[in-house]
C-alpha cells in the first residue's frame, strides 16, 4: 500500500527536505505539506506535494488534510526563534498547535504512525553538567527557563498524557516515534537554507544587514567557555532515520530516540580548527551579558532570548546508543560539521567544498 504522508512544517529546513526525499520513493503516493509560510519556488517543483498554507494552531486545516487519508504524520513545525514580547502567542503557535496535531493523529483512523521532532535542549543546560556525561532517553527532560526547552518539554509531556488516555480508553493509537536531534547540519542547511546560528556566523555565511555584519565581526574568533560543546547530526542521516521509522515495522508502540551519532562531540578546539579561527576564552557571565544585550538591543532580531546563554556555557551531550541499535549514522558529529559531503553537495560552491578523507 502506498503511503500518504502529512508533514507539518513543510516550508522549514527539515520539513521541506523530507518532502523532497520522501517524494522520490515509489511507495509514497502523496505528501501533504502544512506550514504557516508560503510555499517556496523550490518546493513547488517537488512532485507529489499538496501544499496547504495554514498555521497549525488555527483550526481549518484538519478536514482538508483528513480528506486525503494520511497514513503517517510527521511533526517538524516549530517557532524556534523566540518572538520578542510575544511569548503568549508563541506558546499558542507551538504548544497549543502541537496539541491540535496530536489530536488529529489520534482521531484519524488512517493514521498508523506519528513522528514528532523534539530537542536535546530540554535535557537542560545546567552548571553541574559535564562533557563526559551522556544523557539517555530514560533520564527524561528537566525544567529550564529557556522558552524553547520549556515548550518542548511541555509538549512531550502532553503527548505522553494524550497517548495514555487513548490507551486507557481501549482505542487504537498510532505508533509514536519521538526524535530528539542534535544540531542538524549539512550542505543544505549551510548553503541552501542559511539560518542565523553560531555555525553560520563562524563560517562567515551571514550575509547582508548591519546586525549580521556586527555578529560576523564579533565571531572573528570562536568565543567559548570551558563547558562549550556541540553534537551534530547530518541532514542525510535525519531523512534516513525518518524514512526508517515511517516505512519499517517496529514492535513497541511508543519510542523515544536521541538522534545523534555515537562517538566524540565537537569541542571548541574542533570548531575553531574547522573554520580556521582561534579560540577566545570567555566566562559564562560574559555570555549571559552579551546575550542579554543583543536580545534587547535588537528586539529579538539576534535570537539570544533569556536562558539561551546557558547552551553556550554548559554542556548537553546525548547518548546515541539507543539509536545505534536500529540505525548506524553515516556521518560522525565532527564530519557532519566540517565536511560538505551529502545529497545537497551540488549547492556548495566549488571553492567551499571539503570532502571527507576516504
Amino acid at each position: 500500500m502506498k503511503q500518504t504522508i502529512f508533514i507539518i512544517g513543510g516550508a522549514g529546513y527539515v520539513g521541506e527536505m523530507l518532502c523532497e526525499q520522501l517524494s522520490k520513493r515509489d511507495d509514497v503516493e502523496r505528501i501533504i505539506a502544512l506550514d504557516k509560510e508560503p510555499q517556496s519556488d523550490y518546493s513547488q517543483a517537488i512532485p507529489k506535494v499538496v501544499y496547504i498554507q495554514h498555521n497549525m494552531a488555527d483550526d481549518g486545516w484538519q478536514e482538508q488534510v483528513a480528506s486525503y487519508n494520511p497514513t503517517t504524520v510527521i511533526h517538524t513545525a516549530w517557532q524556534i526563534r523566540s518572538m520578542y514580547g510575544q511569548s503568549d502567542e508563541q506558546w499558542r503557535w507551538n504548544v497549543a498547535g502541537s496539541d491540535k496535531v496530536f489530536h488529529f493523529a489520534f482521531n484519524i483512523p488512517s493514521v498508523t504512525k506519528l513522528i514528532y521532532f523534539s530537542t536535546a535542549s530540554s535535557y537542560a543546560a545546567k552548571s553541574d553538567n559535564t562533557i563526559e556525561h551522556r544523557f539517555t532517553e530514560a533520564e527524561g527532560f528537566r525544567d529550564d527557563e529557556y522558552i524553547y526547552a520549556k515548550e518542548k518539554k511541555v509538549t512531550e509531556d502532553r503527548l505522553y498524557e494524550m497517548y495514555n488516555k487513548v490507551v486507557e480508553s481501549g482505542a487504537v493509537t498510532p505508533q509514536i516515534f519521538i526524535v530528539r536531534p542534535a544540531a542538524i547540519t549539512g550542505p543544505r542547511g549551510r548553503y541552501m537554507r542559511i539560518r542565523f546560528g553560531l555555525q553560520s556566523a563562524l563560517s562567515g555565511n551571514l550575509k547582508g544587514g548591519f546586525i549580521n555584519k556586527v555578529i560576523t565581526t564579533l565571531t572573528s574568533f570562536v568565543p567559548a567557555t570551558t563547558g562549550w560543546v556541540r553534537q551534530f547530526i547530518h541532514e542525510d542521516d535525519v531523512t534516513d532515520i525518518v524514512s526508517l521509522f515511517t516505512f519499517e515495522s517496529f514492535s513497541q508502540p511508543y519510542q523515544v530516540f536521541n538522534i545523534t551519532p555515537e562517538g566524540e562531540p565537537v569541542l571548541a578546539s574542533d570548531m575553531a580548527r574547522a573554520v580556521g579561527k582561534k579560540i577566545l576564552p570567555i566566562k559564562p557571565w560574559m555570555a549571559r551579558l552579551a546575550f542579554f544585550f543583543f536580545w534587547h538591543a535588537t528586539r529579538g532580531k539576534v535570537p539570544t532570548c533569556p536562558g539561551s546563554w546557558r547552551f553556550y556555557s554548559y554542556p548537553i551531550v546525548m547518548s546515541g546508543a539507543k539509536l545505534a541499535t536500529v540505525y548506524q549514522c553515516k556521518y560522525s558529529s565532527k564530519d557532519a560539521f566540517q565536511y560538505t559531503d551529502g545529497r545537497y553537495e551540488d549547492w556548495v560552491p566549488e571553492d567551499k567544498r571539503r570532502k571527507r578523507p576516504q
